[in-house]
C-alpha cells in the first residue's frame, strides 16, 4: 500500500490495515470526507471575507467622515476567521455594524469582530491537518481559501447590487451590506453546528472501516506528517515550536504572500466610478481562484511547495511593478491580474509548506498559530500604506508591497538549502547506518518525540 518515496528508513513497521480498499474506493472515502467538511468551511470564510472592501464604495467613507487614515485604522482590525460559534459571534456584530454611526463605533466593532473571526482561517487549516495526509493537504486548502478570491468577486457583484437598495428603510447601501451579510453569516454557523464533526476516529458518516482507513493514512509509515504525533500535551511543545528556525522563517515568506494579498485586494481598482469598481473587481479573482486550485493539484501532486510560492512571487513582482510605474489606467489594471492571482494562489501553499514540517499535533498547532498570526502583522502593516494623498499612483503603497515580495525572494531559496542539506544529511546517515548493520537507536516513543527532529523525517520543500 504505501510507496517507496514515502516509506521511511525502516524505523516503524506498517502498523496493519483492518481491510484493504481499491483505489476506487479510496477516492470515494477522500470523496465522502470532502463532501462532508469542505462546502460548509468553504462558505464560512467566504462569509467572512464578504464585508470587506466594497462597504468603502457605497459611502461608508462618506457618511461616517472618514478622512485621511481613519478607513485604514479601522481595516487594521480586520478578521482573520474561526468555527461555529465565533462565527454566530461575528454574524452578530457584522448585523450590528450596519447601525454605526461615527468613526469610533466603526473602530469599536471592527475590533470586535477582528477578535471574533482571528482564529477561523489558522483553525480549519490545523483542522483539516488532521484529516488528511501532508500530500493531499494544499489542494483541499485551496478548496477552503478558494472561497476568499470567489468572494472577492462575488461581492463586488453583490455589492454592486445591494448599492441599488440605498434609502430603504433609510439606511445606505453599505449598512445593508453589512446587514444582509450578518444575517446570511449567523444562518450558516448554526447550520455548520450540525454538519461539521471532531476527528476521523470519531465520524459517525464513515464506517469503522473508513475510519479506520483514514487513521491509517495518516499513520507514521504512511504520512510523514504523523511521526511525532502524541497523545498528551506538554510545555516543551510549545518551546519546542518557538525554538524552531523553520517557524521564523516562513513567517518572513509568509509575510511576503499576505501583504499583497491584503493590500492590492482591499484597494481594487483605482481610478474608477463606483458601480464600474465594483464589477472591475471580479475578473481578478476569478482568474486568481483557477490559478490557486491548478497550483494546489500539482503541488500535492509533485510533493513540492515551494516552486509554486516562487511562481506567486514572481507574479506579484510583475504586478506591483506595473502599477508603481506611470502606466495607464488599463495597465494598472490588468498589473492587479498578476497582484491578485499571485499572492492567492501562492498563500495556501505557504501555509501547508510549514504545516507539513512540523511533526507532532500540538508544536504543529502553536507554529502555525505563530505562523498565520505574526504573519498577519504584515497585512496590518499592507491595510494603512495606501493612503489617500498618495492617489493615484500609491507610490508608497506598492513600494512597501515590492518590500515585501523582495522578503520573500531572499528567504525562500534559503529555507529550500536548508531543507535540503537536512534531508541529504539524514539519508546519508541511514546509509551509513544501514551498511554497519545498527539497529534502530530510538524507540518509537522516541522518535515520536523527536518529532520533525527525528532521524527518519524528511522535509517537504
Amino acid at each position: 500500500m504505501s510507496s517507496p518515496d514515502e516509506k521511511l528508513n525502516g524505523s516503524y513497521d506498517a502498523p496493519p490495515l483492518p481491510i484493504i480498499f481499491t483505489p476506487e474506493e479510496e477516492r470515494r472515502i477522500w470523496r465522502k470526507v470532502d463532501i462532508r467538511l469542505m462546502p460548509i468551511l468553504s462558505l464560512m470564510y467566504l462569509l467572512s471575507f464578504l464585508d470587506r472592501g466594497n462597504a468603502k464604495l457605497e459611502g461608508l467613507t462618506a457618511q461616517l467622515n472618514l478622512t485621511g487614515d481613519q478607513y485604514n485604522i479601522a481595516l487594521l482590525f480586520r478578521p482573520s476567521r474561526w468555527l461555529p460559534g465565533i462565527t454566530i459571534i461575528w454574524g452578530i456584530i457584522m448585523t450590528l455594524m450596519s447601525l454605526v454611526k461615527t468613526y469610533p463605533q466603526l473602530v469599536g466593532v471592527r475590533i470586535c469582530l477582528g477578535v471574533a473571526e482571528a482564529g477561523l482561517f489558522p483553525g480549519v487549516v490545523y483542522y483539516l491537518s488532521l484529516w488528511y495526509p501532508r500530500h493531499m493537504l494544499q489542494y483541499r486548502v485551496g478548496l477552503f481559501f478558494g472561497a476568499a478570491t470567489i468572494a472577492g468577486a462575488f461581492s463586488g457583484l453583490l455589492a454592486f447590487a445591494i448599492g441599488y437598495m440605498a434609502g430603504t428603510a433609510g439606511l445606505e447601501g453599505w449598512s445593508w451590506i453589512f446587514l444582509l451579510e450578518g444575517l446570511a453569516t449567523i444562518v450558516v454557523a448554526v447550520t455548520a453546528l450540525f454538519i461539521l464533526v471532531d476527528f476521523p476516529d470519531t465520524a459517525a458518516f464513515l464506517t469503522q472501516e473508513e475510519r479506520a482507513f483514514i487513521i491509517w493514512r495518516k499513520s507514521a509509515f504512511y504520512d510523514n506528517s504523523s511521526v511525532g504525533e502524541e497523545e498528551n500535551f506538554a510545555t516543551r511543545h510549545v518551546w519546542a515550536a518557538f525554538a524552531d528556525w523553520q517557524v521564523w522563517m516562513h513567517i518572513l515568506v509568509y509575510m511576503s504572500i499576505v501583504a499583497p494579498l491584503y493590500g492590492i485586494t482591499l484597494f481594487l481598482p483605482f481610478g474608477y466610478d463606483t458601480p464600474i469598481s465594483q464589477l472591475l473587481t471580479v475578473p481578478p479573482y476569478v482568474v486568481a481562484t483557477i490559478v490557486l486550485l491548478v497550483f494546489a493539484h500539482y503541488s500535492d501532486k509533485l510533493k513540492t511547495r515551494s516552486p509554486f510560492v516562487l511562481a506567486g512571487l514572481v507574479m506579484c513582482l510583475i504586478g506591483f511593478s506595473i502599477n508603481i510605474s506611470n502606466a495607464s489606467s488599463g495597465a494598472k489594471y490588468f498589473g492587479t491580474f498578476f497582484c491578485v492571482t499571485g499572492s492567492y494562489a501562492a498563500f495556501p501553499g505557504i501555509v501547508c509548506w510549514l504545516g507539513n514540517n512540523l511533526a507532532g499535533q500540538y508544536k504543529r498547532g502553536v507554529g502555525m498559530a505563530l505562523h498565520i498570526g505574526i504573519g498577519n502583522l504584515s497585512g496590518a502593516v499592507a491595510s494603512n500604506i495606501y493612503r489617500t494623498q498618495d492617489s493615484p499612483r500609491f507610490i508608497l503603497g506598492h513600494g512597501i508591497e515590492l518590500m515585501f515580495v523582495g522578503i520573500g525572494f531572499i528567504t525562500l531559496p534559503i529555507i529550500v538549502l536548508v531543507y535540503r542539506r537536512i534531508n541529504r544529511r539524514r539519508d546519508e546517515d541511514a546509509r551509513l547506518a544501514l551498511e554497519q548493520g545498527e539497529k534502530n537507536r530510538y524507540t518509537p516513543q522516541e522518535l515520536r518525540e523527536l518529532g520533525d527532529r527525528a532521524p527518519d523525517f524528511r522535509y517537504t520543500y
